[in-house]
């Protein structure tokens, strides 16, 4: 399909008034995800508010895709470029949405409702993917495994962050999440049984593996680069105090941004755990409990495209604020389809993320404002590729020397 660029900035107005009249309904939507947060793999009502505006919209809607029975997939329109906007819309257990993902969702929307208004012109195919299960899970592993993204040209996202202290602008750039990869995963003990005080000499402890285990960890932290992390609790160590304990169960992550180092941390943290067993004539095993999440890989023409548009929306991007150490199942979607995953800064409010005063500011006035400058920006960020025969050209290209299959290619530590 041929567009031509003086299209370019009429489109981009269009998608961002659509953006702006449809703002009570983005915030509504929010909000509602707001005040009924849900858990990975559990989002149930927040997948059909989101279902529900997409179909309301004239997308074609379907819930429960690629066998995650919260999944939602919304397509319009048939052009030849694919953009796949993600929302994410699970909760924390106990302070709910202390990430955001309400305002992800309502952003993610409202972007996908901005180009449906101008996909003919722009020779755009929109594709709304709801994603469950980000922060334990990993909803878009499977999702990607199993061809969610196999259409897709390119990919985009947002997630809201306050602002951080000694921040020279009011925003965070395309570049701001600096992101791991990790590995979760459960050990489990096996020894023996006995009485604690009548004979103790009978039994073999699995409580004295985690612990030990748990120790050889904190000495390996000194024998590790800094921007590793690891972390371990023991989440059942015994049944009563005069038993000695036959069973325990650690969890643990593993977390590094470059791939050689965290596989290779990896298996000297399973050295750890196998030398509790080796102390204490335990059996043990391991085995993984989420998907891995690969380090997030910026798309440099996208996000060179998104701080100039977000920017265009009044925003002062301070190009050195970060936000480091997390972790997200959008690397492994950005690992194989040229993605961008910007940070919404909340203007002028300052929390720690997982926190409950996070929480409290994702159902702010500040927060419904990043909703729609998020919705307008992504806009625009599509319609600079869309409208722009060279970048067009230049995806077009990139998808099609993809083998077939190339995305659903698995990531494992």
């Amino acid at each position: 399909m041929t567009v031509s660029i003086d299209l370019l900035d009429p489109l981009k107005r269009r998608a961002a008034e659509e953006a702006e009249r449809r703002r009570e309904q983005l915030i509504a939507l929010s909000h509602a995800i707001h005040a009924n947060p849900e858990l990975s793999w559990e989002e149930h009502a927040s997948a059909a508010l989101v279902a529900d505006a997409m179909r309301e919209a004239g997308f074609a809607v379907e819930v429960g895709v690629y066998g995650l029975p919260t999944a939602v997939e919304a397509v319009f329109g048939d052009g030849d470029l694919t953009v796949t906007v993600c929302a994410e819309y699970d909760a924390l257990p106990g302070i709910g949405h202390a990430c955001g993902h309400n305002v992800i969702a309502s952003a993610g929307v409202g972007a996908a409702l901005a180009l449906a208004a101008v996909a003919g012109e722009a020779g755009l195919r929109v594709k709304l993917l709801g994603t469950p299960a980000e922060e334990h899970g990993g909803g878009k592993v499977p999702l990607r495994e199993a061809g969610a993204f196999e259409d897709t040209h390119i990919s985009l996202m947002v997630h809201p962050m306050t602002s951080t202290p000694g921040m020279t602008g009011d925003s965070h750039g395309a570049r701001g999440m600096h992101a791991t990869a990790v590995n979760r995963f459960e050990v489990i003990y096996a020894g023996l049984t006995a009485h604690a005080a009548g004979m103790p000499e009978a039994g073999i402890n699995a409580s004295n593996a985690a612990v030990l285990a748990l120790n050889a960890l904190a000495m390996l932290r000194q024998h590790v680069p800094k921007e590793v992390n690891f972390n371990a609790f023991v989440s059942h160590g015994g049944e009563a105090t005069n038993i000695i304990p036959d069973r325990s169960v650690v969890q643990a992550e593993v977390r590094a941004y470059d791939l050689d180092i965290w596989r290779e941390t990896m298996q000297k943290v399973l050295r750890c755990f196998e030398a509790g067993a080796i102390a204490t004539g335990c059996t043990w095993e391991w085995r993984p409990t989420e998907h891995a999440y690969a380090p997030l890989v910026h798309d440099d023409t996208l996000s060179d495209l998104w701080d100039r548009n977000f920017e265009a929306r009044g925003r002062v991007i301070d190009p050195e604020a970060r936000l480091s150490g997390g972790s997200t199942d959008m690397g492994n979607v950005s690992q194989v389809v040229p993605s961008i995953h910007p940070l919404l800064t909340f203007r002028g409010r300052q929390a720690a993320i997982h926190n409950p005063a996070f929480t409290s500011i994702a159902g702010s006035a500040e927060a419904d404002d990043a909703i729609i400058d998020g919705a307008a920006a992504m806009a625009a960020t599509v319609l600079d590729v869309a409208l722009t025969p060279e970048l067009r050209a230049q995806y077009q290209a990139l998808k099609a020397a993809r083998p077939v299959g190339a995305t659903q290619a698995k990531f494992s530590a």
